[in-house]
């Protein structure tokens, strides 16, 4: 099938689906206002095969040391899934369904696997890294920017997390756990029983950002948008908290964003 924009419908939400650039959830429209930042970089983009920054853009498995791609200096972020075109495997109304084949420069050879569902006031993205030869750190998640405003009325965030990570000056955890400091944020919070966060247009649309992974990135130093990113690790965790895929175990990962009017 080809990679043109797909749209999804469930009653008055509208979801473009954009193959073509990186796999990306380009616009959610809830009653005619649209939810995500506009512009090719933004929508809401899968992280893969890393989330985050990678320190210097190296890892390791075993032995082995693998080089990747400087495309934030010093360190290589958020992987290269979201650069490439995707491939459309499936379409109905309210579902679509991409793949993308790990390449250069990523070592191994993968499937990666994301579906797009939209009800009526839920939308649940869904990913799964899987091999059938050699197995290899991965991570993945997903990058959403949302809208400041809406409608006038500017965003609030609220969450609960058991810690947070804490940054060093290169934008890296140091590997050392912190009570969660106030904002403005540009970290990555501990959630043990799944990623839970709000985000809340008073007087407009309340929509919950869930997951039950444990981890999420919360970002919100930029005026026009705030990411609330789960993920299945830290940054850096290729290095530090490696989740391997074999041929007997993929990585697999959901996340729901639900809303409701105000």
């Amino acid at each position: 099938m080809s990679n043109e924009e797909i749209t999804l419908s469930a009653g008055d939400a509208r979801v473009a689906v954009r193959p073509g650039n990186g796999g990306r959830v380009g616009s959610l429209r809830v009653g005619g206002v649209e939810l995500l930042r506009q512009g090719d970089r933004y929508g809401c983009f899968p992280m893969v095969p890393w989330c985050g920054r990678v320190r210097d853009g190296r890892f390791r498995d075993g032995a082995d040391v693998h080089q990747m791609p400087l495309n934030s200096p010093p360190h290589a972020i958020h992987g290269f899934a979201r650069d490439a075109p995707w491939t459309t495997a499936r379409v109905t109304e309210t579902e679509a369904v991409l793949t993308y084949d790990l390449t250069d420069p990523w070592p191994y050879t993968g499937r990666v696997t994301q579906q797009v569902a939209l009800a009526a006031d839920a939308l649940t993205l869904t990913m799964a890294v899987e091999t059938y030869d050699s197995s290899f750190p991965a991570q993945l998640g997903w990058h959403p920017w949302f809208n400041r405003t809406v409608e006038s009325s500017a965003v609030e965030i609220g969450f609960d997390a058991a810690w947070q990570e804490e940054r060093g000056a290169d934008h890296l955890p140091t590997g050392k756990r912190i009570d969660p400091l106030p904002g403005p944020w540009d970290d990555c919070f501990g959630m043990p029983d799944g990623v839970d966060v709000t985000l809340t247009w008073p007087e407009r649309l309340e929509l919950k950002v869930s997951s039950r992974q444990e981890w999420v990135v919360v970002y919100d130093e930029q005026e026009a948008a705030v990411c609330v990113e789960p993920q299945t690790g830290p940054p850096d965790g290729l290095n530090t908290l490696p989740r391997l895929v074999t041929p007997l175990e993929p990585l697999e990962a959901t996340t729901t964003w639900s809303w409701r009017r105000l």
